[in-house]
């Protein structure tokens, strides 16, 4: 017999670096999740990764107090930032430049999110990053 779902929940955990203290601890907590397990199993699966990357989690938790996780790529935003060596993006950003990106870098991040975007292939993906690059201010040469 499968398993009865009770519900499903997202967090944004840095990678590898999953701990049993707010906010995962009493989010995980009040839903009657194992907090402990939680954090072995995301830290084993995001080691990986590199360190303190936020990674998007969907946990999908039972009846028989057992739950699921399926960990995404990290925000494109974040991987912008990264690239054009930024601590954020642009107070104004049709007007200003917060700073600046290379089309090949583009690809790079496009590549690397291919799996978590809604997109066919990679040109379609870099436009989606396009956006997300013009929205928060950078300027892509």
């Amino acid at each position: 017999m499968a398993k009865k779902l009770v519900g499903s929940m997202k967090l944004q955990v840095p990678a590898g670096q999953a701990n049993p203290s707010p906010p995962v601890g009493p989010a995980l907590g009040q839903r009657g999740i194992n907090i402990m397990e939680f954090c072995k199993a995301f830290n084993a699966k995001t080691a990986d990764m590199e360190q303190g990357a936020p990674c998007p989690t969907v946990i999908t938790y039972y009846q028989d107090k057992s739950f699921t996780m399926d960990i995404k790529t990290p925000p494109a935003s974040y991987y912008l930032k990264k690239a054009a060596n930024l601590k954020s993006g642009a107070s104004a950003p049709s007007r200003e430049v917060a700073g600046t990106v290379t089309a090949a870098q583009v690809k790079e991040i496009a590549e690397a999110k291919m799996k978590d975007l809604n997109a066919n292939d990679i040109e379609s993906a870099m436009q989606i990053i396009l956006g997300s690059a013009r929205s928060m201010g950078i300027e892509v040469k």
